[in-house]
């Protein structure tokens, strides 16, 4: 099944519509990790926000975290009283057919669907983060609280100690 991708454009119509306050920001480079999109927007790694769709029995939950952290699948398993081996990473075919972007672009909100969310706490420490923005040479910088107040996200502790 061939799913339409959604881009930059549609995340810009999304976060109109919802009276988000964040910049899209288009780059010259990709920023497929972490690094190269501190290195982008000369922010500290912990300023990067990561979108990781999860499946839970089927089930889409998606984590938000920031910068390198390892998000723990038992944190998200002991939250679904489930065992962890049952919280997998989504399948870059499953979060395109889900969330409707790419991995690597996706933006925490503005998904295909409606998802679950689930976000750490240390993402709300800085007033000032980036995200996936629809596309890889693309992020939207904004406060953090803007992603909490869109996706009414549960604010539960998901980093590997």
């Amino acid at each position: 099944m061939q799913t339409a991708k959604l881009g930059v454009k549609e995340l810009r119509v999304f976060m109109q519509g919802h009276g988000i306050e964040g910049e899209l920001l288009s780059l010259n480079v990709p920023t497929p990790t972490v690094e190269t999109a501190a290195q982008a927007v000369k922010a500290r790694p912990e300023q990067i926000i990561k979108s990781i769709l999860c499946m839970i029995d089927g089930q889409p939950v998606l984590a938000i975290a920031c910068g390198k952290a390892n998000i723990d699948r038992r944190a998200i398993a002991d939250l679904y009283g489930v065992g962890k081996k049952r919280v997998k990473l989504a399948s870059p075919e499953t979060v395109l057919e889900i969330s409707g972007y790419e991995v690597g672009a996706m933006p925490p909100f503005g998904h295909r669907q409606p998802l679950i969310t689930l976000m750490d706490p240390h993402v709300l420490d800085s007033t000032q983060a980036y995200a996936g923005g629809g596309a890889e040479n693309v992020l939207v910088h904004l406060n953090p609280q803007e992603i909490l107040q869109v996706t009414k996200a549960n604010v539960v502790d998901l980093i590997e100690e």
